[in-house]
């Protein structure tokens, strides 16, 4: 198991995390949700166990929104930047997005899933697995 840590965080840097190797996956999802939250075609989140990944976030600047019944997401109160996504469905995993990395982490991207939500308007340009929900 290795020792090495990746960190990252939100756009006005008020809200920080690091993990600790390994990370447990990395993907493009596609599903509607994380379009909308987003605002983009997709949205490629790297998964990490929550015994390794810690947040780090000035006063008040975290907040979660409740997003389905069973899951939610992690934002910046300040700059907005939709960082973490948490969910019953995946019990102790934090998923984190992987543009809020501040540099290159252990693993890319694995697989696009919840393809079958995919929009027409955006092709991604390569050959990995795509996965429906």
């Amino acid at each position: 198991m290795s020792d090495e840590t990746f960190s990252g965080g939100c756009l006005c840097g008020q809200v920080r995390f690091t993990v600790q190797s390994p990370t447990l996956w990395c993907a493009h999802c596609h599903c509607s949700l994380c379009r909308k939250a987003h605002g983009a075609a997709w949205v490629t989140w790297v998964g990490a166990a929550d015994s390794r990944a810690v947040i780090d976030a000035a006063a008040g600047a975290l907040s979660w929104y409740a997003s389905t019944p069973e899951a939610e997401r992690g934002f910046c109160r300040h700059c907005g930047s939709t960082i973490f996504f948490r969910s019953s469905r995946w019990p102790g995993e934090l998923h984190i997005t992987h543009a809020s990395f501040d540099a290159a982490i252990d693993r890319d991207p694995s697989a696009h899933v919840w393809w079958d939500q995919h929009v027409d308007w955006a092709e991604p340009g390569d050959s990995l697995p795509r996965k429906p929900s």
